[in-house]
């Protein structure tokens, strides 16, 4: 993996690139193009070579999730005169020029690395060589006390066996009964591992209805049960409790979604792709039934299974965790520059207990990976809030808590 500048460029230059003129030229003398706009570029942003407008743009639009639509046949020239002129088009371009959206990194994970950065230059080494797999460093005991904080307070509240989850109805599935055909069996008999949504579709008549599982009470419940708990380890932490309560709720209205993902994760077991609550699992394909779409399901599931691979003990999940609830760019919070500082704590323990309990080639670039990851699960809450919004438009299945974290 290499190490992309503060701009996000996305690799290092190519060897007949130089850094005269702000990296705009080669070993010739020949001014580099922007492939999307044919603007002078600034070097390699995210895969390709391009200006710091396109760059920008590419950036901005694959953040914010924003669906552009072209007003004309989707065939607009872009050049630095027009680029403005056509958003779909130019982001379209942007694509075909090659530039990828798995590398784009957000705020938070930019903030970071550039925390990382100060600590390794404090240290003596260069930006490069602290993403680098350096000499241990051990935890010191300010971290060692952050770590058993958070893990004492998310054994507290996270109940991995989910016993505790019984303020709910096992989905019902309705049926119509056919005169040539027997019954199913009983439908709201738990299982253990349900087959999947085919599998019951074929067990049935006919006549079934194609939208007969109703898992939205099922989904709000369980929705609602880890954001209580979320809410408890999120109050457990010192840190949280100091701040104003304005500052709180901003908090976990930004973060409580994405901590779910992250304790979904402990049980989710990647060769059955399932995720194993207490006495039920549930898959890819009951989020379907619930109305989740593909476009949302398929990333969903990739992330689980590339965070899974990465073997994380439970003191770096509680980690992760509290580096996700400690957000300072939301937008409401008034004590920033507070939140920020406990990030940084944060951020910092994890780099070191990653480098203490991973030795080569474990550990190789973990840290990085995991910031990676952040960003995928932002990107992730921002799509997830969009279709629970757009699948219970009217709000008759959502808990009133649940609809006050997506609200």
């Amino acid at each position: 993996m290499q190490c992309p500048s503060d701009g996000e460029s996305s690799g290092s230059r190519s060897p007949s690139t130089t850094t005269s003129r702000g990296g705009d030229t080669d070993l010739d003398g020949e001014e580099k193009i922007c492939a999307v706009c044919r603007d002078r570029a600034t070097g390699y942003h995210f895969h390709v070579m391009t200006c710091e407008g396109c760059k920008g743009f590419f950036r901005r639009t694959v953040i914010k999730g924003v669906q552009f639509t072209c007003p004309f046949t989707r065939s607009c020239t872009i050049t630095k005169a027009k680029r403005r002129q056509c958003q779909a088009c130019r982001y379209q371009k942007c694509l075909d020029a090659g530039m990828r959206k798995d590398m784009i990194m957000s705020e938070e994970a930019l903030r970071l690395r550039r925390a990382l950065r100060r600590q390794k230059q404090r240290q003596g080494q260069s930006p490069i060589e602290a993403w680098e797999p350096s000499e241990v460093t051990s935890l010191t005991a300010e971290q060692e006390q952050l770590i058993e904080i958070l893990t004492e307070a998310h054994k507290k509240h996270f109940d991995s066996t989910f016993a505790q989850f019984i303020h709910y109805q096992p989905p019902v599935r309705l049926y119509i009964h056919s005169p040539r055909s027997r019954s199913p069996q009983d439908p709201t008999a738990p299982t253990l591992c349900p087959p999947s949504p085919q599998d019951h579709l074929e067990s049935y008549p006919e006549e079934v209805l194609p939208d007969v599982f109703s898992m939205l009470p099922l989904f709000a419940d369980l929705s609602t049960f880890m954001i209580q708990q979320v809410i408890q380890f999120a109050k457990a932490i010192p840190s949280f409790r100091k701040l104003p309560i304005e500052d709180q709720i901003s908090l976990l209205k930004g973060a409580t979604l994405e901590i779910c993902q992250i304790r979904f994760n402990t049980v989710f077991n990647e060769e059955t792709n399932a995720w194993e609550c207490g006495e039920h699992c549930y898959t890819i394909q009951d989020g379907a039934l619930v109305g989740f779409q593909q476009i949302y399901l398929e990333p969903l599931l990739k992330f689980h299974i590339s965070l899974k691979k990465l073997r994380l003990h439970e003191a770096e999940y509680v980690l992760l965790q509290a580096l996700v609830l400690f957000y300072p760019d939301n937008v409401n919070v008034v004590q920033r520059d507070e939140i920020d500082r406990t990030q940084e704590q944060i951020a910092l323990t994890l780099k070191n207990y990653i480098d203490q309990r991973h030795p080569l080639p474990e550990g190789r670039f973990l840290y990085a990976k995991l910031l990676l990851l952040l960003t995928e699960l932002r990107s992730l809450k921002v799509e997830n809030t969009r279709q629970i919004l757009h699948i219970d438009q009217d709000f008759t299945s959502m808990t009133p808590l649940l609809s006050e974290i997506i609200s």
